[in-house]
């Protein structure tokens, strides 16, 4: 199973970084002082630019790509090294998420909620090597301190563009889980059909009162992607102010002030890995799971 698995996670992985690549080259946003908002622009291939925080998705994508194959290539019976790190990772995932959403449901979508959540924790802690975000081209100030405009390297998840990409790609794959799961008709049911059972003309009011419900829940099924995405740019973004910050506060103790907010980033990291593969598979349950009187419609 373990091997399985890596083979599917290089080619997720592959496919999750095409996927935010084509996403990535679609958004962009004003320049802000310290910490911009948009990523700084390496290349430029005709209409296609390559950023700062696009270089980083590359970087961790191949080496995850990389070391998971290497880690795989010969598999022992005892596991040691980097194939048991491998193994105690997946293992480890797959009962977590198998304890939450169910046996069936998880083997169907654990190659993707295990890439997404190593994805991100990878791409949230590159982006606390140093170095990431401090070197890169700038000016000297009047006091003859350098200072980075342009970046070579940015947080891959610090970019808003990126968790959007992530995020449309899970409410692609939700919208096929929950067909898959649901049929056409009981899709629809699942979210317009009336609950509980009733008769008569209560029947007739419930119906109406579910039918109007059902389009506040495909609101808020189409600002899930939304708050997604935000959710987890808004807190890797947060984390690289406040080191920005407490690096500039007082220039003599640079680099010690910032030490102890790495650390709390290096948790943030692993929390925001957590909770948005948390949130897409409790998602992906509500839909997934049958009710009585919801059953699939083939």
């Amino acid at each position: 199973m373990q091997y399985c698995f890596f083979s599917r996670l290089s080619l997720s992985i592959f496919a999750l970084f095409c996927g935010c690549v084509f996403v990535t080259s679609a958004f962009g946003a004003e320049v802000e002082p310290a910490v911009p908002l948009k990523p700084a622009e390496l290349v430029r291939i005709g209409k296609f630019a390559i950023t700062n925080s696009m270089l980083v998705t590359w970087i961790v994508a191949a080496a995850i790509i990389v070391f998971a194959q290497l880690a795989t290539r010969k598999i022992k019976a005892v596991p040691s090294g980097a194939q048991n790190f491998w193994e105690w990772l997946v293992e480890s995932l797959y009962n977590f998420l198998e304890s939450i959403i169910g046996r069936d449901l998880v083997r169907k979508t654990f190659w993707f909620f295990a890439t997404i959540f190593i994805f991100i924790l990878f791409v949230n802690w590159f982006g606390l090597i140093p170095g990431v975000g401090t070197i890169g081209w700038g000016h000297y100030n009047a006091s003859g301190v350098f200072h980075v405009d342009r970046p070579l390297l940015r947080g891959g998840n610090a970019d808003l563009n990126m968790t959007t990409a992530m995020a449309a790609i899970f409410f692609l794959l939700w919208i096929i889980w929950a067909i898959q799961a649901n049929g056409v008709g009981g899709f629809l049911l699942h979210i317009f059909g009336p609950k509980g059972e009733t008769s008569g003309f209560l029947k007739v009011i419930m119906i109406v009162i579910f039918f109007m419900v059902g389009w506040l829940e495909v609101i808020s099924i189409l600002f899930r992607p939304i708050s997604l995405s935000f959710r987890l740019f808004g807190n890797i973004y947060a984390g690289e102010s406040i080191l920005e910050a407490m690096s500039t506060m007082v220039p003599a103790l640079s680099w010690l002030i910032p030490i102890p907010f790495y650390f709390m980033e290096v948790l943030v990291g692993v929390v925001q890995a957590l909770v948005f593969m948390l949130l897409t598979a409790v998602f992906t349950l509500l839909i997934a799971q049958h009710q009585p009187g919801h059953e699939p419609q083939l």
